[in-house]
């Protein structure tokens, strides 16, 4: 017995993955001791550019949209169904122009929440990346200064902006500074799911007044707006459970009451919310998701005898979150007690993946090397003086266990967080001033030349002690 519980012991971490889930997958794989991401040598990135270290694979959006493009065609080829499928990327999710632009490449439209979203609508049309054509969906409760951008997209000509209305009062502000015909949406009010501390979103406007509000304001004056589409979004996302079908029939069920006495509706905009890989063990058929979501609006139109809507999605987590790692050095292991060793990273889980102690957010977490040395139970943690600086608990096996250092080799143990794109620098800020003022790492981008070579190129610099200081005032 003794015997056994020695060999268990001096199992590796290469055992450990392949005796709990499938592997290698199609995004990782292990080559000479070294983790390979979507086929990127992360060992030759890390000799190259050092940790801590963002990495940004740009053809991974490509194919994320493709993917959902085509089991949407599939879905309507199955069900016969006749309305057109539309998908939106929310800029909320990482605005930067690699990712937006990299987007765009695969016949996308566009998402926007706030009215600087605007400006980046007005640099793309300048760059030629857009056309007057594409469809925005402008989101969110809207200040003048987000109302006045929109009535400027649509005075210039951009025929399919479409503002949803968030409140009653919204409309007014259009009324008051659109000069030429334009399109409506309504966003539905949730309700929010029974674990929530809310009965109903704060977000839209509350299902059993929507005919009446439609009928008061917005019939009648269908020669100078119309209404287009309705809006739903669920924060917990597209889940196959009791609570999401529910929500979803509720918005269908008004589509089809709305569509008897408004014939300009035409459309239904289920959001955003496909989870993303979060572990090794991710199970999620898509597929399927789909299926029925298309199989219940075709439903219920048939049903209510009315056409059937197109419908629009905002993928955002989607779209890129799977398109970025963080990578970081183990440089030091403390034993503060007889159940817990840390390992400690070269930068901070604060600052550069806020929702891990925001809302406790996991990640899919993997060792770069030492995949043949024996494992242990570890909390990865974090250089900063905050005691929720620290990582200790993964989707899948409510524990973390990494390589052990084995003392004193040459090379540090790596570890990478993977499908880390969407909101992580959103929420903590890029650039600026940080916890403790740990600075924010070196960012790569990895994409495919004119070639269809795969290059790598720095779009920022590890951020410098001077360009703190001058934000904070120290130096003019």
């Amino acid at each position: 017995m003794n015997r056994r519980i020695a060999d268990l012991v001096q199992n590796t971490y290469t055992d450990l993955v392949h005796q709990t889930f499938d592997f290698p997958q199609k995004d990782f794989n292990v080559e000479n001791g070294y983790l390979k991401f979507n086929g990127v040598d992360l060992k030759y990135l890390i000799e190259k550019y050092g940790t801590p270290l963002k990495i940004s694979y740009l053809p991974k959006i490509g194919s994320q949209i493709k993917q959902a493009k085509d089991m949407f065609a599939n879905a309507i080829k199955k069900h016969k169904y006749e309305g057109q499928y539309y998908y939106c990327y929310c800029t909320k999710s990482s605005h930067f122009s690699f990712v937006v632009e990299e987007a765009l490449k695969h016949g996308i439209h566009l998402e926007t929440s706030f009215a600087y979203d605007i400006e980046i609508i007005n640099k793309l049309y300048e760059k030629r990346k857009i056309t007057k054509d594409i469809h925005i969906i402008c989101n969110g409760y809207k200040q003048k200064s987000y109302t006045s951008r929109i009535a400027k997209l649509l005075n210039t000509g951009f025929k399919n902006v479409v503002p949803i209305l968030d409140n009653k009062d919204e409309l007014l502000a259009y009324k008051k500074s659109v000069k030429v015909p334009f399109k409506l949406g309504i966003r539905v009010a949730a309700e929010e799911e029974p674990t929530f501390p809310f009965y109903t979103s704060r977000l839209g406007i509350r299902a059993k007044d929507i005919l009446e509000f439609y009928v008061d304001n917005i019939e009648g004056y269908e020669d100078k707006f119309q209404l287009k589409m309705l809006h739903i979004f669920l924060n917990k996302g597209i889940k196959d459970d009791i609570y999401y079908w529910s929500e979803l029939n509720k918005v269908v069920n008004l589509y089809c009451q709305l569509k008897k006495i408004c014939p300009e509706l035409d459309s239904i905009n289920i959001g955003g919310g496909f989870p993303i890989k979060h572990s090794l063990g991710f199970d999620y058929d898509y597929q399927f998701m789909i299926n029925e979501i298309v199989g219940v609006i075709k439903s219920a139109c048939k049903k209510a005898k009315v056409p059937m809507p197109n419908i629009f999605t905002e993928f955002g987590s989607y779209t890129v979150g799977e398109s970025m790692a963080h990578i970081y050095s183990v440089i030091g292991e403390k034993v503060q007690n007889d159940r817990e060793c840390w390992y400690m990273i070269d930068s901070s889980f604060i600052t550069t993946l806020p929702d891990t102690w925001g809302i406790g957010e996991k990640f899919l977490m993997l060792p770069i090397n030492k995949w043949e040395n024996p494992y242990q139970r570890v909390v990865l943690g974090g250089i900063t003086c905050d005691s929720h600086d620290y990582y200790d608990s993964e989707e899948h096996i409510n524990e973390v266990f990494l390589p052990k250092l084995n003392g004193e080799s040459a090379e540090p143990l790596y570890v990478g967080f993977f499908h880390t794109g969407a909101y992580q620098d959103q929420i903590s800020g890029y650039g600026g001033i940080k916890h403790c003022m740990i600075p924010s790492p070196k960012h790569v981008i990895l994409e495919h030349d004119k070639n269809g070579k795969l290059i790598d190129w720095v779009y920022a610099k590890e951020q410098t002690a001077q360009s703190m200081l001058k934000l904070l005032g120290y130096i003019k």
